[in-house]
């Protein structure tokens, strides 16, 4: 008789991210980095949106504008993002601040990949919506432009189109934001393992390998 090996249990981790965080794109990549490595883990990611500019107009706003009220200037800005920037390309990431014109609403990334994560696994599609606003400057805030990458990633980019003109899933980001503020999270990304152990920060791969064998320890 076969006796079938137990399964092992599956680890959750819930990302708490937004899309127009450089910080965002630096540490979802290197957790996918970790996972891909890990195989044995067994994870089961769960995107969760955060909205670092809730009050942003739908099309976005001016960067030069946006960079003076947050900044104070585009010279702070400057220092940071060159920062961020070398982080980035140890990790394989290129950050083209430069080529960004408008900060965009990530609202509907969100509810895109709220749509799309009922289809199967998102983590190709949300590097790809990385890379697009971070590498390429693509206005994210546009529905042909995220209905573009829907479908180069192998989804129905019509479907998506559809999807996105609509305002299916915008009170389900709204939710997901308001619980995030309630759980004390007030930047991101965050990384919560398993309900129980949480860190916050673009943690570098043996920070986020350590925090989850403790999770699995327990």
């Amino acid at each position: 008789m076969n006796v079938l090996a137990p399964q092992p249990p599956r680890l959750s981790i819930e990302v708490v991210f937004d899309f127009v965080c450089p910080w965002c794109h630096l540490g979802v990549a290197r957790l996918l980095r970790l996972l891909a490595a890990r195989p044995h883990w067994n994870a089961d990611l769960h995107w969760r949106p955060f909205l670092l500019n809730p009050d942003i107009a739908p099309g976005g706003a001016s960067r030069a504008d946006w960079l003076s009220r947050k900044f104070g200037g585009e010279e702070r800005a400057r220092r940071l993002h060159g920062a961020i920037a070398e982080l980035g390309a140890a990790e394989g990431l290129a950050f083209r601040f430069d080529l960004l014109r408008r900060i965009p609403s990530s609202l509907d990334a969100h509810r895109l990949l709220r749509w799309a994560g009922r289809q199967g696994p998102a983590e190709s599609l949300v590097s790809a919506i990385f890379r697009a606003h971070f590498a390429a400057g693509q206005d994210i805030g546009q529905p042909a432009v995220l209905a573009a990458l829907a479908a180069a990633e192998g989804l129905d980019g019509a479907a998506a189109h559809r999807f996105l003109l609509g305002q299916g899933e915008a009170e389900w980001v709204h939710l997901e934001n308001l619980r995030a503020h309630r759980l004390g999270i007030n930047g991101v990304p965050c990384f919560l393992v398993d309900g129980q152990h949480a860190i916050a920060g673009a943690q570098e791969a043996d920070v986020l390998e350590r925090l989850i064998e403790v999770a699995l320890a327990h």
